[in-house]
């Protein structure tokens, strides 16, 4: 497309750089890992007294 001036590349830039940014902290927060790993029981370590 040659006939777009520079300033419509530079603004379809900015515009598409903003939707990644956006796109990117959206999914960032809205992940939660203590919901995947909080139903996990916490694993019971007895101590071991080692013989050498």
């Amino acid at each position: 497309m040659p006939q777009m001036m520079p300033l419509s590349w530079l603004m379809l830039f900015v515009f598409f750089s903003m939707m990644f940014l956006l796109f990117n902290i959206l999914n960032y927060f809205s992940h939660n890992p203590m919901k995947i790993y909080g139903e996990k029981k916490m694993i019971n370590m007895k101590s071991m007294n080692w013989k050498w």
